[in-house]
């Protein structure tokens, strides 16, 4: 097992067990996939990739439990286009 994993820390900064998991799991995916890391280790274990993300505060999960980068804004669909004239 992971040392990270066994840390109550991480499972705190998260928000519990549950989604401590969901995140890693939609994390790998993405990487699986094709997403860069965020973080600079000399590793290709995406699971230590994905938990260096978290702890370093790289990542977390949104409200509809998706994975979100920190600094990404939420996709706003467009307002109508107002007209600054008087």
């Amino acid at each position: 097992m992971l040392e990270e994993l066994k840390e109550e820390e991480i499972v705190n900064k998260v928000g519990g067990r549950f989604k401590l998991s969901t995140l890693i799991q939609k994390r790998l995916l993405q990487l699986n996939q094709g997403s860069r890391a965020l973080v600079d280790l000399d590793t290709q274990d995406r699971m230590k990739i994905a938990l260096q993300e978290i702890i370093q505060d790289k990542i977390y999960l949104d409200t509809s439990d998706e994975v979100r980068i920190t600094g990404d804004l939420p996709d706003v669909a467009a307002g109508p286009e107002l007209d600054p004239s008087p």
